[in-house]
């Protein structure tokens, strides 16, 4: 029987994984392409045979997503698998259009097809943008878990924009393994929170080797803790599944994929940011939970920052400087940093981007619509280095770094700064702590 050939359109994360779980041993199909998209330098490089497996012992190719056209007619595609996430619903049916225009069938995986069965109790949190508080949320949850005796291993959703081979499964255990796997700025941001606290963390390209690490690390292991990234679904079947919303985008919620997903499919449904939202945004992502997830148990919270230095805003000029995708294709004009500023007393916000150099102007280009946040660009040395170098160049009395990790770690800062640190309170009740503790009984753990 001819092969269906197929090309999977995505961004070095969930691509991957929908090849890995249902194509990769699969004889009915020959995937012949990945395209990519949102993350820089991706394209051009292959989807290595030790990871695609022997019936691909060439590897794949992955191009840029601007190719498909050409794609779908010069390799004779049947369907295009779309793959990313935290992407609005007019732009996946775009890329629909392009793709039937172009002859080829077009679709989108599920969790039956691409969700993993773990031995462990699993609890997943996810989000429905970039930005919405999904981390903060997946440390409390951690925090919780481990307060209760129980060793909780978090697994991270992929960034893996090195080498393929070897970051098929990566352990971070203390903050020397950040260096070893020559972690970017970006995947600090999420690893290095975790480790601080004292928990485990695995993430990587195979997430069935990596579950199975997991499951069986030599720390222990009672709790596998999914922490999601972008607004995708889980990689394992959740036992206990947690969505976080954000009044700052009102809508968002019911009109980006796989956002709505992860709304439907949670358990509890987290509303973060209250205390800076607007009531009638609240109260609108209060009626979309009702509408398509009446069952859903809602825990109101609150996003508490802090900050190492007000004196180093208090009527100066700031740059701020946030997490990076949370700006990009996350969308967000207001993150904790610029909270801080403002509650901080702060005399101007200034704009980066006159200041911009190198490949953070070019994000500047594609994501015109970021205002005047600085966004924490990591992928590579190159964007590393622009990013001290903007810094360097912006005229400003200080600077706000609202990143996840202590960017003055990674890069030179002579400027006086401050770090903004914020983590997830819960409101009243039902709270995680509630939510938990009936986990932990149903669960037997």
């Amino acid at each position: 029987m001819k092969k269906r050939k197929i090309i999977i359109i995505g961004a070095a994360g969930r691509d991957f994984h929908n090849f890995n779980t249902y194509y990769r041993n699969n004889q009915a199909y020959e995937v012949v392409a990945f395209t990519a998209a949102q993350i820089p330098d991706i394209a051009g490089r292959k989807y290595p045979q030790a990871l695609a497996g022997e019936l691909y012992p060439h590897g794949i190719p992955i191009y840029l997503q601007e190719d498909l056209p050409k794609l779908i007619k010069d390799l004779d595609v049947d369907e295009c698998v779309f793959s990313y996430s935290d992407t609005p619903y007019n732009t996946v049916m775009a890329v629909s259009a392009l793709v039937n225009a172009a002859g080829a069938d077009f679709s989108l995986m599920g969790p039956k097809s691409t969700m993993i069965k773990s031995v462990k109790p699993v609890i997943a949190v996810c989000a429905v943008r970039t930005g919405c508080g999904k981390s903060q949320t997946s440390r409390r949850v951690a925090e919780i878990l481990m307060a209760q005796g129980l060793r909780v291993i978090a697994i991270r959703h992929p960034m893996p924009y090195g080498d393929l081979v070897a970051q098929k499964v990566q352990r971070f255990a203390q903050i020397d393994d950040l260096v070893k796997h020559k972690c970017t700025i970006e995947e600090m941001e999420e690893y290095e929170p975790h480790i601080a606290r004292g928990n485990v963390i695995y993430a990587g390209v195979d997430y069935e080797a990596i579950l199975r690490a997991a499951e069986n690390d030599p720390d222990g292991c009672d709790v596998i803790l999914w922490d999601g990234g972008n607004n995708d679904f889980s990689f394992y079947q959740p036992d206990l599944m947690i969505t976080v919303v954000d009044p700052h985008r009102p809508g968002h919620e019911l009109s980006y994929y796989p956002g709505e997903v992860t709304l439907r499919l949670a358990d509890v449904v987290v509303i973060n940011k209250i205390d800076s939202a607007d009531y009638e945004c609240i109260q609108q992502v209060r009626t979309n939970i009702e509408k398509v997830n009446p069952g859903a148990k809602v825990v109101d919270a609150v996003s508490t920052i802090t900050v190492d230095k007000p004196e180093a805003i208090r009527n100066r000029r700031v740059l701020v400087v946030e997490d990076g995708p949370t700006l990009t294709h996350g969308e967000m004009k207001l993150g904790a940093g610029i909270v801080a500023a403002r509650r901080f007393g702060a005399a101007q916000i200034i704009d980066p981007r006159p200041y911009a150099v190198g490949k953070l102007a070019e994000t500047y280009s594609i994501y015109p619509n970021i205002g005047h946040l600085l966004p924490a660009m990591g992928y590579g040395e190159q964007q590393i280095a622009d990013l001290a170098a903007t810094i360097e160049c912006a005229q400003c009395d200080s600077v706000v770094i609202a990143t996840p990790i202590d960017l003055a770690r990674v890069i030179k800062i002579t400027k006086p700064h401050t770090r903004v640190e914020y983590a997830l309170q819960e409101i009243g009740h039902p709270d995680l702590e509630d939510i938990l503790k009936n986990f932990k009984l149903q669960t037997g753990i």
